[in-house]
């Protein structure tokens, strides 16, 4: 594992107007670790070559969620990563990845609930669900081997919640 990279990546926290963070529950893939009982995340994607990482954020903000009336709030201080369980490397992120790393973005929804769409692309959706939460409840909704960033996500964004 020592010699695999982390993969770069960008994670997304919407806020709306009354401070509740847009999650979706993922559509199962695979049945591992506890993906089905904690399948609750906030958007995140991949990182093109040579792509800039706000432009990424806004890109797979709207090919998850089909958002585009969001304004950014503030940017994580740096990279936060994580380590993919050890039954999970080789198969899952191509093969190719330990874990992620991901640069983080908040964003204020400016629009209404109706301009969420969970399949706006020809890309297979991610989502099956989504809903407004309390910003207190995400780490206890993430499976484990992400609750480490969901913690320093929510610390550095929280202000934006209030």
């Amino acid at each position: 594992m020592s010699e695999l990279e982390y993969r770069p990546n960008v994670g997304i926290m919407v806020v709306n107007a009354d401070g509740k963070v847009w999650i979706g529950k993922r559509i199962p893939r695979a049945n591992h670790h506890d993906m089905i009982s904690k399948a609750w995340q906030m958007p995140q994607g991949g990182v093109d070559e040579g792509e800039d990482l706000q432009a990424a954020a806004l890109r797979e903000l709207y090919e998850e969620t089909g958002m585009k009336s969001v304004t950014l709030l503030g940017k994580s201080d740096d990279w936060i990563s994580y380590d993919l369980p050890q039954e999970l490397i080789g198969k899952v992120l191509k093969g190719k990845f330990k874990g992620q790393k991901q640069m983080w973005y908040c964003y204020r929804f400016e629009g209404i609930d109706a301009e969420i769409n969970l399949h706006p692309t020809d890309e297979k959706p991610e989502f099956e669900a989504w809903k407004w939460e309390n910003v207190d409840k995400l780490v206890e909704l993430i499976v484990e081997f992400k609750r480490g960033v969901y913690i320093e996500v929510t610390k550095q964004f929280k202000q934006y919640t209030l």
